[in-house]
């Protein structure tokens, strides 16, 4: 049924799949600690390489479905990270 309304909906356009890179990586930014930043920018990355060979209408409409609804999850997780940031940074972040 999901995927009978996404065909109804169509293919997204190009400007829509590269706003929704865009938005999970200004989300990835968000959140403080560095390791769970810098997996989500890592995940983003390879998830649109892993679908950029799709020619499928309805594999592609599937898989912008799942990364507008992983950008959700994000945005919920930068939130509740937010509130528990820890008071120390990453090795990682700190400048020698």
């Amino acid at each position: 049924m999901a995927a009978a309304a996404a065909a109804a909906r169509g293919v997204p356009k190009r400007s829509e799949v590269l706003w929704l890179f865009r938005s999970l990586l200004r989300t990835a930014r968000q959140f403080s600690d560095y390791n769970i930043r810098e997996y989500t920018k890592r995940r983003t990355i390879d998830g649109f390489r892993l679908n950029r060979t799709l020619s499928d209408p309805d594999s592609i409409t599937s898989a912008f479905s799942d990364g507008k609804a992983q950008l959700e999850v994000a945005k919920r997780q930068s939130i509740i990270y937010s509130l528990y940031t820890p008071k120390v940074k990453s090795i990682m972040e700190l400048k020698s």
